[in-house]
């Protein structure tokens, strides 16, 4: 009997630091808002507008990224570390180059980006946006340069380090946001300038120990790095399809958060918490997806597809039990959580309410609508994963909501109808395309 490629050890060495490194994002995450909730409410919804933004592009850093870990991962299982290194120096200065433009157009054109997406809100709030995404906006190449770094860290099995790093730069991030806000009174500005020292030090940290000689991935000399057009359109080829799929998701939760906007203050509170809270109970999950890239890669890669469907009906059971677990968890949890976050009554009453229906709903199709999909990245089908996404999004997530919220006047819960129409009609589809093998049907390097 052949033996698989990954042992049941080898797979709890990959995930397990995965696992934790999202658990604690998403703590630190809902720590963070908690912290800022505490100023007042226009500053948290100013960090969750200012944020739907911050995400938007963060995204495309990691669809980037993740291009980088299965080109690597796939170079890798072919035992072809020359070639996975060329791709990582790539990777490197790609993402350097589009970070340092986005962030000049952001702080460029701050002011009207802002009032462009969100139109008319509160003076305060608009106030404390356009002081936070200044700062969160400077951040953006260390972020940038901290995923890129941390998938080729990845594609080479190694996710302790990124998980240390990140774990130690979360931990500065609060407790400069202890200091910052509650010490020196400085509101959604200390939040800001204490998420920008955290993303430095990841960004220096990560790029330091890819300079070490002794792993296998090396990046070093940046100055003697030339842009090497094949390998550059390789990366794009895999990247942007992922970074369309993730922007469009962005760009969908921007409209949303336009019609949210619209029914005050406390509804965007609500939905600002919702948001987090339901991110807290799938980010376990999606921590053993980004894994079942690595490990889907170095099947293609070493011709050994067969394990590729494997490994991701194994990994999506594993991901479906820590998502039910997770659901109940956070749920339990989600009322102290708003009693410590400061939230009025009325926003703590929405928020309750919407997650009762996301724990009872998320369950039954969300795994079958996101994990099986990273496997099948990882094999190269990239576009079908795009085109699916982007229309399910806006037909069920964006449509719907808009309309059951602007003209049956259902309130919030309205985002949420949307997202779980969504999440099962991508679950149905993707299982007809797992089940048809057309996925494996991709040439990737």
């Amino acid at each position: 009997m052949k033996q698989h490629l990954f042992s049941n050890k080898d797979l709890r060495i990959l995930l397990i630091p995965l696992v934790i490194e999202q658990i604690l994002n998403a703590l630190m995450g809902t720590v963070d808002t908690m912290m800022v909730s505490n100023v007042s409410s226009s500053a948290i919804s100013a960090v969750s507008l200012v944020d739907s933004i911050n995400v938007l592009v963060i995204q495309v850093f990691s669809a980037l990224a993740a291009g980088g870990t299965i080109i690597c991962s796939q170079y890798m299982g072919q035992k072809d570390t020359k070639n996975a290194t060329k791709t990582a120096q790539q990777l490197v200065m790609v993402v350097t180059v589009i970070s340092l433009a986005i962030t000049a157009v952001c702080v460029i054109w701050q002011v009207p980006i802002l009032r462009l997406v969100f139109g008319k809100v509160e003076a305060s709030v608009m106030r404390d946006s356009e002081i936070y995404f200044l700062y969160t906006a400077l951040s953006f190449p260390f972020i940038g340069i901290f995923n890129a770094g941390s998938s080729v860290f990845r594609a080479q099995e190694n996710t302790r380090l990124p998980m240390a790093v990140s774990v130690i730069s979360n931990g500065m991030n609060i407790v400069g946001n202890a200091i910052l806000i509650f010490g020196f009174h400085m509101g959604v500005a200390g939040a800001a300038i204490s998420t920008l020292i955290s993303r430095i030090f990841c960004a220096v940290v990560i790029m330091w120990y890819l300079r070490m000689p002794r792993q296998e991935i090396v990046v070093r000399d940046y100055m003697k790095i030339r842009p090497d057009g094949k390998r550059i359109k390789t990366l794009l080829a895999v990247g942007i399809p992922t970074g369309i799929e993730n922007g469009m998701f962005q760009f969908g939760k921007l409209a949303i958060q336009s019609t949210v906007s619209t029914l005050g203050t406390a509804a965007i509170a609500a939905q600002a918490m919702t948001n987090i809270l339901e991110n807290m109970n799938g980010i376990a999950a999606m921590g053993i997806g980004i894994g079942l890239m690595t490990i889907v890669g170095e099947c293609i890669g070493a011709g050994r597809r067969d394990e590729a469907i494997y490994y991701t009906k194994k990994l999506s059971w594993i991901a479906e039990v820590v998502v039910v677990i997770s659901c109940i968890l956070v749920y339990l949890l989600t009322e102290g959580i708003t009693k410590v976050g400061g939230m009025e009554p009325e926003s703590a009453k929405m928020c309750l309410f919407m997650m009762g229906w996301i724990t009872v709903v998320k369950p039954l199709v969300w795994v079958l609508a996101f994990i099986p999909a990273y496997g099948m990245r990882a094999a190269g089908d990239v576009k079908f994963s795009m085109i699916l996404s982007c229309i399910s999004m806006w037909i069920c997530r964006v449509s719907l909501c808009i309309f059951l919220c602007r003209v049956m006047g259902f309130g919030p819960i309205a985002v949420w109808i949307g997202m779980f129409t969504d999440w099962t009609v991508r679950g149905i589809v993707y299982m007809i395309r797992f089940r048809s093998r057309k996925w494996m049907d991709h040439q990737v390097i």
